[in-house]
């Protein structure tokens, strides 16, 4: 039986077998990647092109705002900015000034509190409420849309707590206010996580398919701080938006993104809701293991190379580690394939196409 876009991922998110395995684009292509796929296609659109089931939605600029916007941003925090700051940094909507890199998303980032000293200074901080009803309306409409062409939708609300945190106080800060200053810790991560309930509601009002929460709160080598001090700061406040939404859609599957190897807190994620894991690098964590561990409570998403091989392997590399995933992760269902994160320059063309036609091939249920 041949099932819509939408309802195979929604078979695939919940541990079901769809009629085929569900494709992703992970976190998309960068610009040269983009420009590539251009070129050889003569097409705007890779999720078109290659048939991906699911689209993000999160609560983005309408286009016709997205001038004035930046515009009003800059109004808006040039207080706490040096007058010097360059004329090309750009400030996003939760106030992080970024200076341009050597390469695309390899930024320089200057945190706005990073200097503060008082909780009425962190209390102060004119944080977003992203509740505005054009907003809403931008991301309601889109997600009606996605829908009525049976696509899958994602709210997405990655990057939810931590990474807005440290990028707004910087790295050090925090953890620093984490040991010496905890009130001042648990005021941005309450701001937040207010802003947040609000988001992860208006989600579950529309229906959306899957929830996507997470931070990168991993590295390669394990854990970025100490599982202890996850539980402690987020592991209850992660626990409350997904009950928020939860309230509202009681079934609604939860994903949660943290690059390199979050084996350590896989149990603690599992108990306050998350059914989905994503990206499951295969790099530093063996998919099949985690697999083997929680594929009765946990989907995975993504799970084919970004750093070996899709960059450095061959097109039949490709193609076998498609295959291995699909019998081994994927062969009661339960898994979404697709890079782990963004496709970089350094991945040929040929490899992309091989990624997307091997799921294709082999990953057709009986």
């Amino acid at each position: 039986m041949s099932l819509t876009p939408r309802e195979r991922v929604r078979r695939a998110v919940r541990r079901q077998k769809p009629d085929q395995v569900p494709k992703d684009i992970s976190w998309g292509f960068t610009p040269a990647v983009m420009e590539t796929f251009r070129r050889q296609t003569g097409r705007s659109d890779p999720e078109e092109y290659f048939g991906v089931e699911v689209r993000f939605v999160g609560f983005d600029l309408p286009p016709e705002r997205a001038a004035a916007a930046a515009q009003e941003r800059r109004a808006r925090f040039e207080r706490y900015y040096p007058p010097d700051l360059p004329a090309n940094a750009d400030i996003s909507e939760w106030g992080t000034a970024y200076l341009p890199g050597s390469f695309y998303h390899f930024t320089k980032l200057i945190p706005p509190l990073r200097t503060a000293t008082s909780l009425a200074e962190l209390e102060a901080f004119p944080l977003p409420a992203f509740d505005e009803d054009w907003r809403c309306a931008y991301a309601r409409q889109r997600i009606q849309d996605f829908h009525q062409r049976d696509l899958a939708v994602c709210g997405a609300m990655a990057v939810t707590i931590f990474e807005v945190v440290w990028q707004l106080r910087g790295m050090e800060e925090l953890f620093h206010d984490f040991r010496f200053n905890p009130e001042m810790a648990a005021c941005l991560l309450d701001r937040l996580t207010e802003i947040r309930l609000r988001q992860a509601r208006f989600f579950a009002e529309q229906n959306v398919d899957v929830l996507i929460l997470g931070d990168d709160v991993s590295m390669q080598t394990g854990m970025l701080m100490s599982p202890a001090t996850w539980r402690k700061w987020f592991k209850g406040r992660m626990a409350r938006i997904i009950a928020e939404a939860r309230a509202i859609h009681p079934d609604l599957p939860v994903f949660y993104h943290s690059d390199g190897n979050p084996a350590a807190i896989i149990p603690d994620l599992i108990e306050i809701g998350v059914t989905i894991l994503n990206p499951v690098q295969p790099e530093c964590i063996e998919p099949a293991r985690i697999y083997e561990q929680y594929g009765d409570r946990l989907a995975l998403w993504g799970t084919i190379g970004t750093q070996t091989t899709m960059p450095f392997g061959t097109p039949e590399d490709v193609r076998r580690e498609v295959r291995q995933r699909i019998e081994t992760v994927g062969r009661q269902g339960g898994l979404v394939l697709g890079p782990t994160h963004s496709l970089e320059p350094d991945v040929p063309w040929e490899n992309i196409v091989a990624l997307y036609e091997a799921i294709e091939e082999y990953g057709r249920y009986a």
